[in-house]
Order: structure tokens, then C-alpha cells, then sequence
């Protein structure tokens, strides 16, 4: 074992954070405020740098293209006869909101995320927190590691010990398509209304009303618009039986 890595495990101040991270993600980091700040939500960022704040934002956007891109080699080698919009929609069930958001409760991540239990509410089925935070590793992983690392780390110790492709192959997940379509057929209208933020909610946060032939359903509520629809669309399939 490297001296660096000795250090950091066994005397370094933080080898109790290093220990936790080693077991989560199975590797010793380089450098470790990338990964801190990976596990760091936006509603306890610290301070303003330049304009941006030190939180995962700009990592789970960076980790995003990444983790598609392995998502979308892999997927294109299991499957050497399907077309565009099957891989598409496939890479689409693989990275969504949801699969990551139970990809990060399942590794644990919320004995290392930081955030602020005021405003977020992390067990919600609204929060996005788990699976942004699993994105924003990604781009850890990537900055400290390298592509061909990230790749090896995501398709050995994420995709294939706990993402079940072919279950997902036959898995709907798709909720807003579904819930208008449903709509579509009965003749009923209906509409994602954005509505206007409340005193005091965070200028970024999305919400979302699904209303049906006038009668509202269901409410989503993301810092991403796409995702507060698509949640507040589950919800209201949920809700139909659809």
C-alpha cells in the first residue's frame, strides 16, 4: 500500500472519513475535497466563489455526461442488434432521478451526505438528494481518477452488482408519457402547471401541479423542472391505479 494512502487511512485527521468513503465507494480517494464536496447539497453550501457555490451542483453535471456516456457503451455492447431509440431509452431508465435515487440509498449515501434536514427532506419521494449526489460522484471519481477508472469503478462496483438491466428492459418508467396517454385515451385534459415558488423556497426549486379535467392531483417538487414533472406524474399514476 502506497505511503499516501497509509497516511490518510490510519493517521491523517480525517482517515475516519477516508475509512467510510473506502468502504463505500471500495478505493482510497486522491483528493478527498472533491468527494467531500460531492456529498455536499446546495442547501448548506459554504460561501460564494466567484459567483458559484461551493456545493455538488457543478459535479453532478460534470458526472451526468460522464455516467451516460459509460451507460451508453455498455448498453451499446449488450445489445449489438437494437436501435437508437431502444439504447436511448434504455440509458434513459438506467440514469433516471429514481434508479439513482435507490442506487444511492442502497450504497449508503446518506451516512455521508451533508445537507440541511430543515429544508430537505431526504426521505421524501420528492427529493432528488441520493441521486444527485451519486452523479456529483461520478465527477469526483472522474477529476480524481480519470475516465478509464470511472468507467471500471461504475461498471464493477455499481452496474453490474445492483442494476438489473433486463428487469429494467421490461419495467415502465416513463410516468408522464403513461399518465398522458392514459388522458388521451378517456378524453380527459390535462395540464403540468409550474407554480410560483413561496416565501422563503429557494429560487431554484420547481414545483409542479398535475391537474386533470380540472381537479388537481398530485404535486412534484424538484430543483430540476423535468424531474418535478416526472415525479409529480408518478405520484398522480400512482394515485389512478395507471
Amino acid at each position: 500500500m502506497a505511503i499516501s494512502k497509509i497516511y490518510k487511512l490510519y493517521l491523517s485527521p480525517d482517515r475516519n472519513y477516508v475509512k467510510a468513503l473506502r468502504n463505500l465507494i471500495g478505493f482510497v480517494p486522491g483528493n478527498l475535497s472533491l468527494y467531500r464536496m460531492a456529498f455536499r447539497h446546495k442547501s448548506i453550501a459554504l460561501g460564494i466563489k466567484k459567483g458559484v457555490k461551493n456545493s455538488n451542483e457543478r459535479l453532478e453535471f460534470l458526472g451526468d455526461a460522464v455516467l451516460g456516456a459509460v451507460v451508453a457503451e455498455v448498453l451499446f455492447k449488450m445489445y449489438p442488434y437494437k436501435d437508437e431509440g431502444f439504447l436511448t431509452e434504455m440509458r434513459s431508465k438506467i440514469v433516471s432521478r429514481a434508479n439513482l435515487n435507490q442506487l444511492g440509498k442502497k450504497l449508503g449515501f446518506n451516512k455521508l451526505i451533508e445537507f440541511d434536514p430543515s429544508t430537505v427532506n431526504i426521505s421524501s419521494k420528492q427529493s432528488s438528494l441520493l441521486g444527485d449526489a451519486f452523479e456529483a460522484l461520478v465527477g469526483a471519481v472522474y477529476l480524481d481518477k480519470g475516465y478509464n477508472f470511472t468507467k471500471d469503478f461504475l461498471i464493477n462496483r455499481i452496474l453490474n452488482p445492483h442494476v438489473d438491466i433486463h428487469t429494467l428492459e421490461v419495467t415502465e418508467t416513463n410516468f408522464k408519457s403513461r399518465l398522458i396517454e392514459w388522458c388521451q385515451r378517456l378524453s380527459k385534459e390535462i395540464q403540468f402547471n409550474l407554480i410560483p415558488n413561496q416565501e422563503g423556497d429557494s429560487d431554484k426549486l420547481f414545483t409542479i401541479q398535475v391537474v386533470i379535467d380540472g381537479e388537481l392531483m398530485a404535486t412534484g417538487v424538484d430543483y430540476n423542472k423535468k424531474n418535478a414533472e416526472k415525479l409529480a406524474a408518478e405520484k398522480t399514476c400512482e394515485m389512478l391505479g395507471v
